[in-house]
């Protein structure tokens, strides 16, 4: 199914790119994750329904209508470029509408990610690429700091890593790679997604 179909059936609109007019340095630009890709990472990847999921960079919400839609599970999206949270705005408007019957709440954020209040039942963190490393290592120190005062495992979800993001996981965090999903014919070999957990019975010895 193609993108502005898929759109359709959830009564919301994503596509197309916006750029930062500002010359944003630490926030990239917004561009929505192909529904074929999130098609192919939950063939090949549990989410579990006691999940609760954080997309960093959300945009106008795809990802997280998606996820809300498929798995019926709460979701908070975070966005920074208020035209873009707007239209976020918008578009829950219009999916709820339609998806009344779905219990699990649904919410987005305005703000930068590094100053979002990590919940102590958050434990499935999204990133499409949507920031650089400085403020991708302040994000995921906010989700360790969390972790260390309310343990619990938890997963880092990552398409189209870059060689920084992944260096800084190996390096520096406690995460393990547990996944590797490719996405089918990609040109681009960074075209895939890279899951990370931090289990709870490693929580006291590798984060205290």
């Amino acid at each position: 199914m193609g993108e502005r179909k898929m759109d359709r059936s959830l009564s919301i609109r994503t596509t197309g790119i916006r750029e930062w007019q500002s010359g944003e340095v630490h926030y990239n630009r917004y561009e929505p994750t192909p529904y074929a890709a999130l098609d192919r990472l939950f063939q090949n990847y549990n989410m579990g329904q006691d999940a609760r999921v954080v997309d960093f960079g959300c945009g106008r919400g795809r990802v997280a209508f998606y996820i809300h839609k498929r798995f019926g599970i709460p979701v908070t999206g975070i966005e920074v470029n208020d035209k873009t949270y707007e239209e976020a705005i918008s578009n829950k408007t219009a999916y709820r509408a339609k998806a009344k019957h779905i219990k699990a709440p649904i919410r987005f954020e305005y703000g930068h990610a590094e100053d979002y209040q990590v919940k102590s039942t958050d434990n499935r963190f999204y990133f499409f690429n949507p920031f650089s490393i400085k403020i991708f290592r302040k994000v995921v120190g906010n989700i360790l700091e969390s972790v260390r005062e309310n343990p619990r495992s938890v997963d880092l979800i990552i398409y189209y890593p870059t060689a920084q993001y992944k260096q800084f996981l190996k390096k520096d965090t406690p995460f393990e790679l547990i996944n590797k999903v490719r996405i089918p014919k990609a040109l681009d070999k960074k075209e895939k997604f890279l899951i990370y957990r931090l289990r709870q019975e490693d929580i006291d010895s590798n984060t205290g």
